[in-house]
């Protein structure tokens, strides 16, 4: 191993506790981290850089070309949808059907994983 990816290597362990939990964190296997810290970022595909990048706030580019240089990008917060019933706005009946419809929504992002 390098020392750019020990680098990388210390700064994941330091954030993340652990390669699996970071692995974990940016949907990459665990073997795949292994090997580009193993073989180098320089030969890693971008794609993977990218998302090491990002989750460490780091510029892909630099990393891309083995230096490790903190982004300052301001990066977009994802959207967020929330809803509060107070319990008078709705019967029993409708909250349940609510209710329902949000489990399928869930079951329906479970699915979709499963077969990317």
């Amino acid at each position: 191993m390098e020392e750019m990816e020990r680098r990388l290597k210390d700064m994941i362990t330091g954030q993340y506790g652990s390669l699996k939990k970071f692995c974990e964190a940016i949907d990459m296997p665990w073997t795949t981290l292994d090997s580009i810290l193993k073989r180098g970022i320089v030969n890693a595909n971008i794609t993977n850089v990218m998302k090491i990048s990002r989750e460490l706030h780091i510029d892909t580019e630099s990393l891309a070309s083995g230096r490790i240089v903190k982004s300052f990008r301001i990066q977009k917060l994802p959207d967020t949808i929330a809803a509060h019933f107070d319990g008078s706005e709705y019967t029993e009946e409708q909250l349940e059907r609510i209710r329902a419809f949000a489990a399928f929504i869930k079951s329906e992002e479970k699915e979709k994983k499963k077969t990317d």
